[in-house]
């Protein structure tokens, strides 16, 4: 080895004693007869002195240092006279003996420090300097603390790591597929996989009765701060189980990571069925760190004379407590807010509960001091809490509202990154209608298994078919979801019926798995959690792009290596493709 320690590992202990260190010029002071230099590894940082009495040639060969250099340095641990409580080896300083210049560097284009002066762009087309800088580090050192916790727990509880194929078959359920030409097999084509489940659940007619993988997915769709072209999945599998084993197997594998990586003892994760999520917070995925859930008002607003309450399906409201001392601006803000076209909604009504008891609305010449006493009741508000009321169609509001709730949730501070509030979500609606395409959708996947009870649903009432689904939401973000598989070949069949496949294309695309079912397919569920979203959670960033070594930005583009690019006409012939922008 170069070095005999590293940058962040002496102290007092270690007086005296002669060492050699490697690593990065993080900054340089020169005092005249003195130059001192801090040495940066990944493992902290350590003051180098030079005196101009002692060795003159040497502490010229310092000043000569750059921002980044990466050196060598050999001294002896001695004892700061000015220490610095903030540093761990603040104690002590390496008086030097020999420097080695190991390589020069240019000027960084922007300060490799905790507080960086560099923008996204700027820091994302240099990544490989960025990853030196503390925060970004210690998100990847967080990250890899995580996958070995997974792997230690599920381990121990019999689970094998399988490595399942990523050029696998296009299909065209979900979300877009990345391709990929084949040269050996002109005009065909691969598609990376967005998540193993076919292969997973293949392995489950293996025998294999407990699987994982850490594992790359990939989807071409448009990205935002929780998204990425390509991401990491905990992705998991089990047979001869119910959905309470898998509830239980991997609240436990959440609680453990908790406990492992933050010291954090996360309580029992609580359940709420997808119909109750959508009518307390209008969303599959609530934040439960905070309370302020809907209250439906039609049975007390309807046939007063207001239009909007009369002509709406639902009016429905939260109470933001404390709130009532808003101001008619930051109203008026909360109004603009709502009327975002990526929300939607037309007004804002308003209900303060004053603290002389009185009940003040927005809409007071509609509606008299008993009708406003019934709102306070519905609501349990007290003096100071704010009513916050909109109304529309039931899906539409419900969303509005969520956005809403959220905002405020924001601003009264009830939103802490060290508070983590878990919930499971079940019994989502095994099928979705599109619109666009006039039939329905797999909500999940198409392998879903609706509940035994729904099933005669899927004929008569298909949009109440329930599925044997379920979501673990941590602080407002789905972090992982799945489901009981279908393990028989004509429930399978008729699901993918109800999905618009013809039988022909239901066998072209997967028959491979209807014919494995035929040869003594267990029953089998699983899992699978967002790696990336999960470890921003415990990170307390809002993007998953800082706990990625390497990411995409906003347009799928790798600034650093300038990817995606074209590729050469030669290439292009091989594989018998045209373009034609």
């Amino acid at each position: 080895m170069l070095r005999t320690v590293t940058c962040g590992a002496l102290n007092l202990n270690n007086l005296g004693e002669s060492v050699t260190l490697c690593g990065w010029v993080q900054k340089s002071r020169d005092l005249g007869g003195m130059t001192f230099i801090d040495i940066r590894d990944r493992y902290g940082i350590t003051q180098l002195v030079f005196n101009m009495d002692d060795n003159r040639e040497l502490c010229e060969a310092a000043r000569s240092l750059g921002r980044e250099f990466v050196i060598k340095a050999i001294g002896t641990v001695v004892e700061r006279s000015n220490k610095n409580p903030k540093m761990p080896t603040g104690d002590v300083e390496i008086k030097i003996s020999a420097l080695e210049i190991l390589n020069a560097a240019k000027l960084p284009p922007f300060m490799i420090d905790d507080e960086t002066d560099g923008g996204d762009e700027l820091r994302m087309k240099y990544r490989y300097l960025d990853l030196r800088r503390n925060p970004v580090r210690n998100n990847l050192v967080l990250r890899h603390k995580m996958a070995q916790s997974v792997r230690r727990y599920l381990d121990a509880l019999d689970f094998i790591e399988v490595e399942t194929p990523v050029l696998i078959k296009s299909t065209p359920e979900g979300a877009r597929d990345f391709v990929v030409p084949s040269r050996m097999n002109e005009g065909e084509f691969y598609a990376l996989p967005q998540s193993p489940q076919t292969f997973k659940q293949l392995l489950m007619v293996s025998g294999f009765d407990r699987y994982f993988q850490i594992v790359k997915c990939f989807r071409d769709e448009d990205l935002r701060a929780d998204r990425q072209p390509e991401f990491t999945q905990i992705d998991c599998e089990m047979s001869f189980i119910e959905q309470e084993d898998i509830l239980n197997t991997f609240e436990g594998l959440i609680r453990t990571l908790f406990k492992e990586v933050r010291n954090y003892d996360l309580p029992e994760v609580p359940r709420m069925q997808y119909a109750d999520a959508m009518r307390l917070y209008g969303s599959d995925k609530p934040d439960t760190r905070f309370a302020m859930q809907f209250v439906e008002l039609n049975h007390l607003v309807k046939g007063k004379g207001f239009p909007v309450f009369d002509n709406a399906e639902l009016v429905v409201g939260i109470n933001a407590k404390g709130a009532a001392s808003y101001t008619r601006k930051q109203l008026d803000e909360l109004t603009d807010f709502i009327k975002r076209p990526q929300i939607g909604a037309t007004g804002l009504i308003y209900a303060r509960h004053n603290d002389d008891g009185t009940i003040k609305s927005s809409v007071d010449k509609f509606f008299n001091e008993e009708d406003l006493k019934q709102w306070s009741e519905a609501f349990g508000t007290e003096k100071g809490d704010l009513l916050l009321i909109l109304a529309g169609s039931t899906d539409k509001v419900r969303k509005q509202l969520n956005e809403l709730r959220l905002e405020m949730g924001n601003r009264l501070g009830l939103r802490d990154k060290n508070t983590f509030s878990a919930l499971w979500v079940l019994d989502f609606p095994l099928l979705e209608w599109d619109e666009e395409t006039e039939r329905y959708h797999a909500m999940h996947h198409p392998f879903t298994s609706p509940k035994p009870e729904d099933i005669a649903l899927l004929d008569t009432d298909p949009k109440n078919v329930r599925a044997n689904a379920y979501d673990m939401v941590i602080n407002g973000t789905e972090v992982g979801g799945g489901s009981i598989r279908i393990h028989d070949r004509s429930l399978q069949a008729l699901m993918f019926k109800h999905l618009g496949f013809s039988a022909e294309e239901a066998q072209k695309q997967f028959g491979f798995l209807m014919d494995a079912f035929e040869f003594g397919a267990p029953p089998h569920g699983g899992i699978a959690f967002g790696f990336d979203r999960l470890t921003s959670i415990f990170a307390g960033l809002d993007s998953i792009r800082d706990v990625i070594a390497f990411p995409k930005n906003n347009s799928g583009r790798d600034v650093m290596i300038d990817s995606p690019s074209t590729i050469d006409e030669k290439q292009l012939k091989e594989l018998k493709i045209k373009t034609d922008l």
